[in-house]
């Protein structure tokens, strides 16, 4: 009897050991909060994401409606001042340029409207007359 005494209390030592080291471990409780933590970090950034994405969606559907609204003010306008002032010449219209269906489907500016990089003349080191000193 003595000995079954003995290994009964064995067993029970072993388990409550074991439970002692699995609950008394402060590095596994340590490990154990970090992984919550990062669990949750990434559960953050993947809603952070999914905002990120819905708010660039709908910035981009706004865009595209301005630059069509925008589109068919100048029209308006430009079909209105060609009616409106039949005899001005065109040059002095300011909606001379009238943008055809095709490039108002186009969302690029016309080439003859893009502001460039570079002057009309020479400049810098190019440049064939000196400008006067001040």
């Amino acid at each position: 009897m003595t000995w079954e005494y003995a290994l009964i209390g064995l067993v029970v030592g072993i388990i409550i050991g074991a439970v002692a080291m699995r609950f008394g471990n402060r590095k596994l409780r340590q490990q154990q909060t970090l992984q919550h933590e990062l669990e949750k970090s990434k559960a953050e950034l993947e809603e952070y994401r999914l905002e990120l994405t819905g708010h660039f969606a709908r910035s981009a559907e706004l865009l595209d409606n301005m630059a069509d609204d925008y589109r068919q003010l100048y029209q308006h306008m430009a079909k209105g001042s060609s009616s409106l002032l039949p005899n001005l010449p065109g040059e002095e219209n300011p909606f001379h340029y009238r943008l055809t269906e095709a490039e108002a489907d186009n969302d690029q500016i016309p080439a003859g409207m893009q502001p460039r990089d570079y002057p009309e003349s020479a400049s810098g080191l190019l440049r064939t007359t000196r400008p006067p000193r001040k």
